[in-house]
């Protein structure tokens, strides 16, 4: 049975950036990364790929270039993890032994949580730039008119201003296609609120009152019907026990049972529920019951498993008050390395601590953005470079490019090297 000092779990945006990052501090470091995919994705330019405005291709790349010197890749699938006896099971290179573990696998889709999704799922007019971005392209470029609808799952998601930012390019585009006045463009949320953070909801809210898009909070999708081209919503807003249609119901909404509102599509885009992987979920590292049941039990602060000291977590797959974003594992990260070599060293946790940054570079149209940044608890935060130049709070033509041109380049030459 083959043995690491640091065994990586997942050749992604975290376990990428955390080996590389580890190798620059300790070269003598002897480490692997399991991960089976042969390419490596930037997903946070799917949103542009569904709108038309960037290439697909463009946001892949071969895994090999990335995996950084001197860390071995095992090109398998880990099926269990055993913090017990400190070993990590696969598909068919058997088993692997470690002093430490980073498990950032990632979340994975699950589309089967939601009735009529699998088989509705990239097919027709349902589509997702979570699963097929070029799909969303040819859905938008297809439309004539009608609801178009956008929501989101109950589930945590990645990146969870997503779901809205295909919704205002959408809008932009049936603008530009003389469509709008036959459209009506409705944003769905089992949340309660637009955006979490007051500041950046604040300008989200007039947008979407000057853009005339019906706004629904409280609006949870229960269950899909793509061929009637129905979408059944729960209607979830605490205390109340029966729901109402409001007169002049452009949607043609139609009220089954007290709480149910079934809204007819001729386009719905949305963000499939998610989950940790299958072998997360079921190994002991998970939270095993309550609110974060299935996610690793790390310490929010120090990324650190709250109940096996030599194994620690970020991203996606981590039990995380903050959303899960690239730009929060771009912060999680250092943390991650600095306290488990100081813990290496010297047998303690170093003292680095993660605040919960996250950002959320929010798409409104063709050409503008505004870059939602925050920390725990929904607090605003903001990268001290780019707040000195630039209000953040409003609608930036300079944030559309750093989003397309900017952020890309930064991940590619920056964050998977080690180096940002």
């Amino acid at each position: 049975m083959k043995h690491y000092q640091i065994l990586i779990i997942g050749g992604g945006t975290a376990g990428i950036t955390v080996a590389a990052q580890l190798r620059r501090k300790d070269s003598s470091l002897n480490m692997a990364i399991i991960e089976p995919s042969e390419k490596h994705y930037y997903q946070p330019a799917w949103t542009l790929v569904g709108a038309g405005t960037f290439d697909y291709k463009d946001t892949e790349r071969d895994e090999a270039d990335y995996i950084p010197e001197g860390v071995d890749w095992i090109k398998d699938k880990a099926t269990g993890i055993n913090p017990e006896k400190n070993e990590v099971t696969t598909a068919s290179s058997g088993a692997f032994t470690y002093d430490y573990l980073i498990p950032v696998p990632g979340l994975v889709m699950a589309p089967e949580l939601l009735p009529g999704l699998p088989e509705a799922l990239d097919k027709g007019v349902v589509c997702s730039n979570y699963t097929n971005p070029e799909h969303t392209w040819e859905v938008l470029q297809n439309f004539k008119g009608g609801n178009a609808v956008f929501t989101q799952p109950t589930t945590p998601i990645k990146c969870g201003g997503a779901p809205q930012k295909i919704m205002y390019l959408a809008e932009d585009y049936f603008r530009k296609q003389g469509i709008r006045d036959k459209t009506n463009v409705l944003f769905a949320t089992p949340g309660t609120v637009i955006f979490g953070v007051p500041d950046f909801a604040k300008t989200l809210n007039k947008i979407i009152h000057d853009r005339n898009i019906i706004f629904k909070p409280f609006y949870a999708p229960v269950k899909i019907d793509g061929e009637k081209q129905e979408i059944t919503f729960q209607y979830s807003k605490p205390g109340e026990s029966n729901c109402t249609i409001m007169e002049g119901n452009v949607l043609g909404e139609e009220l089954v049972g007290a709480m149910e509102i079934k809204v007819h599509f001729d386009m719905l885009h949305l963000a499939p529920p998610q989950a940790a992987p299958k072998f997360i979920q079921e190994s002991l590292i998970s939270i095993q019951d309550g609110p974060g049941k299935g996610w690793i039990d790390v310490d929010i602060h120090t990324m650190q498993h709250k109940r096996f000291p030599n194994i620690f977590s970020i991203g996606d797959v981590a039990s995380l008050p903050t959303a899960k974003t690239g730009a929060a594992i771009r912060k999680q990260a250092p943390v991650l390395v600095d306290n488990l070599i100081q813990l290496i060293k010297t047998g303690k946790v170093g003292h680095e601590s993660y605040e919960g940054y996250s950002s959320c570079p929010i798409v409104t149209g063709y050409g503008k953005m505004l870059l939602a940044e925050f920390k725990y608890d929904n607090v605003r935060d903001s990268d001290p470079l780019i707040s000195k130049f630039v209000d953040t709070t409003k609608e930036q033509y300079s944030m559309w490019l750093l989003k397309k041109y900017g952020l890309p380049f930064m991940y590619w030459n920056l964050m998977l090297r080690g180096k940002a």
